[in-house]
């Protein structure tokens, strides 16, 4: 049995495996640079980065092209480890290197983490308003709202990626059940008015009788946004309610009333709520003197938490991010004139990983420089001693 296992013994703690690995690795980044002029930085990351395989479609196939991001990372972090396991032991001379070796191994394993559990998305919001939630800059969401008490609405939220699928939605909040018709995750939605010899519209209810859809391939440009277009059915207990047309573009709530209460059906960007609320008191752009070009964006927010003790105000501006309960709040876009102000939200739980491994791999470098120099100290004085 260790015979057998020897040849992968051998494989996985092998120098040429790293040097492989680390070639693939420089051609995924270059790669996938290339590729980024028709994909964006968004599209790149999850085809490339955030994969295992890279796929790429041929006459509608998916064809495996190049290991993705994980696959090389899990391999460098697989043979890291076994190398160690296998060739080094653990000695007081070796210490440094064991310590930066350790800290490739979080570094490695906190970008994997960082994949995974990353969230961006943003709040925007004018001088004066409230808001206690961020939304999605990619993500959207259908919301079925039961707005028959005018104090309080109670919200199902059903991602764009349940209506893609062909399978009906129950929620236990609902009465009705939702089925997807038709669905497109990118179009053009114009009036009838302008496409007049258009064919019928699926939509049976409300302004999607009156609206044309007509389907886009996806787009990955950063300056550009997919619309996604959705025909659902509602059909309750007693039948089919009707057939809607939800997308983003429609940004007004479609409303009817259905077993006693009043609904509204509306997809947006999907929203990560917050346990705080978040009031824009006041936004500012600095110039440099004697001229328009920009020097600095700030935004004096006020936090009211429900818990009542971290109530607080911030000012965010360029380079110094407010982070509050696990999130991160930047400067990202303004708009002074209208008192507009954008802040991207990241949530990344594993933040501090990198610099504990930064701070790790050179501190193990420090300690074998140093070892390695106190080594040769001692030698030299013993020889000038003799």
């Amino acid at each position: 049995m260790h015979e057998l296992l020897q040849p992968f013994v051998r494989f996985f703690v092998s120098l040429r495996l790293t040097v492989v690995l680390l070639v693939l690795s420089i051609l995924l980044v270059f790669l996938a640079t290339l590729d980024q002029v028709h994909l964006g930085v968004w599209g790149i990351q999850h085809k490339w980065f955030f994969t295992l395989i890279v796929v790429q479609p041929v006459n509608g196939l998916p064809v495996p092209v190049f290991p993705g991001g994980y696959f090389i990372g899990g391999m460098l972090l697989i043979n890291l480890v076994a190398a160690h396991v296998y060739r080094f032991k653990f000695t007081w001379k070796k210490s440094g290197i064991w310590l930066a070796h350790l800290g490739l191994i979080l570094l490695i394993s906190s970008q994997f983490l960082t994949g995974l559990q990353q969230r961006e998305s943003q709040v925007q919001f004018n001088v004066g308003e409230t808001k206690r939630y961020s939304e999605d800059f990619l993500l959207d969401e259908l919301a079925v709202i039961d707005a028959t008490d005018p104090k309080f609405d109670n919200v199902v939220a059903i991602p764009e990626s349940l209506l893609a699928r062909d399978e009906p939605i129950q929620h236990p909040k609902l009465p009705f059940r939702i089925v997807t018709r038709q669905y497109y995750p990118n179009s053009v939605v114009q009036m009838r008015s302008q496409a007049p010899n258009a064919p019928p519209s699926p939509a049976t209810m409300d302004i999607g009788t009156q609206l044309v859809v007509t389907p886009q391939p996806l787009t990955y440009k950063p300056d550009e946004h997919n619309i996604p277009v959705a025909f659902v059915e509602l059909i309750g207990p007693e039948g089919s309610l009707g057939i809607w047309l939800v997308s983003p573009w429609i940004d007004q709530p479609q409303i009817f009333d259905y077993a006693g209460r009043t609904w509204q059906l509306v997809m947006r960007s999907k929203r990560y709520y917050t346990p705080y609320s978040m009031t824009l008191l006041q936004v500012k752009n600095d110039v440099y003197p004697g001229t328009d070009i920009p020097k600095n964006f700030s935004s004096q927010v006020r936090i009211d938490d429900d818990g009542g003790k971290g109530d607080r105000d911030a000012l965010i501006y360029m380079n110094n991010p407010l982070r509050y309960r696990g999130l991160t709040y930047y400067q990202y876009q303004m708009n002074k004139a209208s008192g507009l102000s954008v802040l991207q939200v990241v949530r990344n739980p594993n933040w501090r990983l990198p610099y504990i491994a930064c701070l790790l791999v050179a501190l193990g470098l420090v300690m074998q420089f140093g070892l390695h120099l106190t080594g040769f100290i001692r030698k030299r004085a013993a020889a000038t001693a003799k």
